[in-house]
């Protein structure tokens, strides 16, 4: 799982931006990537989810870059927990996404498979997400 190995403090504020990325909005690496269409946190797990399921189908041929860290904790009270005393324990940690930020990308491989392979991992996202790819490349797989 996606971690930090060591942070300032244990607990954050639960801060959230609901405005669109200004950075990590373009395709840096790949030629083709996931773009998000919401604001949300997305936890350690479902980025691990959705790298394992874009691996698998591409059969392990090609790159891919992770572009979002989850970098926040995301604590909880337990169950049946009165109210008061105090903030929960850091359950697992989350990463803040931003309306337009690129969350993958993929280069080496084929328009086709590239694309099938980021529609499963957006799929194991809870945000509405699109695929994107870089700007030259639109004519050369008309």
């Amino acid at each position: 799982m996606l971690s930090p190995k060591r942070t300032k403090y244990r607990k954050q504020f639960r801060r959230w931006k609901n405005r669109d990325a200004t950075r990590c909005n373009t395709l840096a690496f790949g030629d083709y990537g996931l773009m998000s269409l919401d604001t949300m946190w997305v936890s350690n797990r479902q980025i691990e989810a959705a790298r394992i399921a874009m691996t698998r189908h591409i059969k392990r041929g090609g790159k891919v870059w992770i572009r979002l860290f989850p970098d926040k904790p995301y604590t909880k009270k337990p169950a049946e927990t009165r109210m008061g005393k105090g903030k929960g324990n850091p359950e697992y940690w989350v990463a803040t996404v931003q309306r337009g930020m690129i969350l993958f990308e993929i280069h080496g491989v084929t328009k086709e498979l590239a694309e099938s392979a980021i529609r499963l991992a957006g799929n194991k996202l809870p945000i509405r997400s699109k695929f994107v790819m870089r700007r030259g490349l639109e004519q050369t797989h008309a």
